[in-house]
């Protein structure tokens, strides 16, 4: 595997654990920060410095599960890969619920934990391109004024303009100014765009006002 400028986060409460695996994770060219409980973790206040999370299931105090709630109640994006040295059933359940993207046993083999980081550090990279890429897209929505969300709504519903123009109450030639606006505002060349964008950021056909 070729090295990559990915950081990942350790936590195991097992010395031994944790430097046999910084060793192997820095040898593929992952920079590595490493915690021996979640408290320590949580404490530093470093939630977003990671591009993926390998995290021993059981520990003492906040386990791994416990923690990884945590993360994703501060809506974290960090994928997390579960090391269990117990195979632990309803742990190793409640963490694939939790959406950890795999749970490996201890001692993990080497091929098979640096496959799931690589996959894990490919999967948040997308993830944060696709939050990016949301949060854009509202934001052009938030420039708009109330009547051109009113008209952007129209338009997402395939209506014409003079059906527009008909429901709001205005010139046909007013609904053609505030569509311009809006279409220019939302960085959109027709009305497909605009629809796909809106499909594929999950909103609904009605945006609102």
């Amino acid at each position: 595997m070729e090295a990559s400028d990915a950081r990942v986060l350790l936590i195991d409460d097992d010395a031994d654990v944790r430097n046999a695996l910084s060793r192997l994770l820095r040898s593929a060219g992952w920079s590595v920060t490493s915690y021996a409980s979640a408290e320590a973790f949580l404490e530093s206040g470093a939630l977003d410095d990671f591009d993926c999370l390998v995290l021993d299931i059981r520990m003492p105090g906040v386990d791994g599960p416990e923690l990884h709630a945590i993360l994703r109640a501060h809506g974290s994006l960090l994928p997390v890969i579960y090391l269990s040295g117990y195979c632990d059933i309803r742990m190793s359940v409640e963490a694939m619920k939790l959406g950890a993207t795999n749970v490996l046993e201890k001692p993990a083999d080497a091929d098979l934990l640096l496959q799931a980081i690589g996959d894990a550090v490919e999967q948040h990279r997308q993830d944060l391109l696709r939050r990016h890429a949301v949060d854009a897209f509202g934001s052009r929505i938030d420039t708009l004024s109330p009547r051109e969300r009113e008209v952007m709504n129209q338009v997402i519903m395939g209506r014409l303009n003079k059906q527009i123009a008909s429901d709001l109450g205005i010139a046909e030639k007013t609904v053609k100014v505030h569509r311009g606006r809006m279409m220019a505002k939302m960085r959109v060349r027709s009305v497909a765009d605009l629809v796909h964008q809106c499909d594929r950021f999950g909103l609904d056909e009605t945006v609102a006002i």
